[in-house]
């Protein structure tokens, strides 16, 4: 992959509450960057009501990518579980992973009402894939399962903060999975590198719509957030050490004002020898 690289999660083009309305609006995020890993969720591809303006906003990112001389990478997320691949990348050689997020959990999605209401059917995929527990490979399958045979048939219904908090909130048990998962990203992310890659120091997730970065047990946990409100939306960039004597990465906020994204200054920067 050309450098740097930069990395970006959860899009969800085309999502009624997606505050992404045109793919131009990318454009400062897209320039200067050699390649572009989108971490999942980037368009909904499961959800009939905005699947097709969805499809026309992807063929838009990927051409915008073009136009700026950016690879587009895309990996797998619980709303576009469609991507061929292994559905994670891997940077400094190995020290640093990059995988959506929903493979942490058991669930995958354990505040979806569609989950909630069907934990035997969840059962049943892990049963189907017993080797889960081991291969990295067997467990973000298990992850593309769930999302595909127990994807929302529900959507919110408006933008309004009001709707928004009513749908987070019923039923109750869900609001109650939200704030677990959210809680417990950090260590479930490290438990995930410890078992699947344990020789990685790094792991850069989405998934869970929470920006921030936690360091558990020595590994760093970095989450790029998400574009659909009320969450914010970070920016990952790397760039390798071939030429100098370390790499750098770095996170930062993505700066949403007068309908155009772009970078915001770093708030952390980590060297890799």
């Amino acid at each position: 992959m050309n450098e740097p690289i930069r990395i970006l999660s959860d899009l969800h083009l085309g999502h009624k509450v997606s505050r992404i309305e045109r793919v131009e609006s990318l454009r400062p995020l897209i320039a200067g960057a050699g390649t572009v890993i989108f971490n999942g969720d980037t368009w909904q591809e499961l959800a009939k009501p905005w699947k097709d303006r969805a499809a026309e906003m992807l063929d838009e990112l990927r051409q915008l990518c073009v136009e700026e001389g950016a690879e587009a990478v895309f990996l797998s997320g619980n709303h576009d579980p469609g991507w061929p691949g292994r559905g994670w990348e891997e940077l400094a050689e190995g020290r640093i992973i990059i995988s959506h997020g929903d493979a942490l959990l058991f669930e995958s999605s354990p505040w979806k009402r569609e989950i909630l209401m069907a934990p035997e059917k969840v059962a049943e995929l892990w049963e189907q894939h017993p080797d889960a527990d081991q291969k990295v490979e067997e467990r973000l399958r298990v992850a593309r399962e769930i999302a595909r045979k127990l994807h929302s048939l529900q959507f919110p219904a408006g933008r309004h903060m009001i709707q928004r908090a009513w749908d987070a909130i019923f039923p109750p048990q869900r609001a109650v999975r939200m704030l677990e998962a959210w809680s417990s990203q950090g260590a479930k992310a490290a438990e995930f590198l410890e078992r699947y890659f344990p020789e990685a120091e790094v792991i850069i997730i989405g998934h869970f719509h929470w920006p921030g970065c936690w360091r558990i047990g020595g590994r760093l946990v970095i989450n790029t957030g998400s574009f659909v409100s009320p969450n914010r939306a970070h920016w990952v960039e790397w760039k390798g050490g071939l030429q100098q004597e370390y790499g750098l990465l770095c996170r930062g906020p993505v700066i949403e004002k007068g309908g155009v994204c772009r970078m915001g200054e770093a708030i952390d920067v980590w060297r890799f020898a």
